[in-house]
């Protein structure tokens, strides 16, 4: 298949693109960042530089690429996980107006969304815009991945657990693959 993978260098990202490059798929690798582009292709993927905020750029490169699926797995979190607070309008902004244009790519050109979401309630504005981007992708026929809580290489809990709902960050990426071929829906990605 041919799949676009908005979001390819975030912790999620940098693991499931290599998973699709070695299941044979043609991938494309959206970032924002132009420095991760060169880590982009040594993963084997088309490296594509667009922010997701720029609705007609964004569509032009998606319906150009062609792709069977979209794959949103777009956030706007800190390293520092002290910091979330502070950073959650703009992730709620990816939530709703990242989605919005991703979803608007993906049918302008018959290509199945799936998007990653969260297994726990947030309180709020930010469960406001979890509950639109779950909305938004299931109205057009989308698969939600609702993750626990990621931990890991690279996480905010590298060497203990954090409560349940929870997973390892590569099972995460491998259970993503899963997700290919799943009807619409909601999955949970959760430790059992």
């Amino acid at each position: 298949m041919r799949i676009f993978v908005a979001g390819a260098s975030g912790v999620i990202g940098r693991r499931l693109v290599p998973l699709l490059v070695a299941n044979r798929h043609d991938v494309a690798a959206m970032t924002r960042t132009p420095s991760r582009v060169e880590e982009l292709q040594i993963m084997g993927a088309t490296p594509v530089l667009c922010d997701v905020f720029d609705h007609d750029e964004l569509v032009n490169v998606v319906t150009g690429y062609k792709p069977d699926i979209v794959i949103h797995q777009l956030t706007d979190l800190p390293n520092d996980h002290t910091l979330i607070r502070e950073h959650s309008s703009s992730n709620n902004r990816i939530r709703r107006e990242g989605t919005t244009n991703l979803v608007n790519a993906a049918q302008a050109c018959g290509a199945k969304v799936i998007a990653q979401s969260i297994a726990w309630i947030l309180p709020g504005d930010g469960g406001a815009a979890v509950e639109f981007l779950e909305h938004t992708v299931l109205a057009a026929g989308g698969v939600v991945l609702r993750y626990g809580q990621f931990y890991g290489p690279e996480t905010y809990f590298e060497s203990e657990p954090p409560p349940r709902p929870r997973v390892h960050v590569n099972d995460a990426a491998s259970k993503t693959l899963d997700s290919l071929y799943a009807p619409s829906g909601v999955l949970n990605i959760v430790e059992a």
